[in-house]
């Protein structure tokens, strides 16, 4: 078995420590859209178009299937830091996965 060297073990509890911080997440993507809505001389079918909103949509996956629901301005702006959370959070948990390969391929290779 390999042992993890301390640099990787400084890498791992620098990771750790970030994970830690981490406030609340929401899972998913907001998105930010503007609409047309087909109605003759609405300024939306104008050109150039001057389209409805923003909408603001939340958009993710609940087993298997994608479910949509739409958020006020203000939800969106008061939920918005927690996506960005999850991303970054997902990303930290990349890096620890991508640490714990090295580690183990290291392993493997000394065999």
């Amino acid at each position: 078995m390999t042992t993890p060297t301390n640099d990787e073990r400084r890498e791992r509890d620098q990771i750790a420590s970030r994970l830690a911080e981490a406030g609340f997440a929401l899972p998913g993507t907001l998105l930010e859209r503007h609409k047309a809505c087909g109605k003759a001389g609405c300024r939306c079918q104008a050109d150039p178009p001057q389209l409805h909103g923003p909408y603001h949509q939340w958009t993710r996956k609940i087993h298997g299937k994608t479910v949509t629901r739409r958020l006020t301005d203000a939800q969106a702006e008061h939920y918005g830091p927690w996506f960005d959370q999850a991303r970054q959070l997902r990303d930290l948990l990349d890096q620890l996965e991508t640490l714990s390969l090295g580690i183990f391929e290291r392993d493997q290779n000394s065999d």
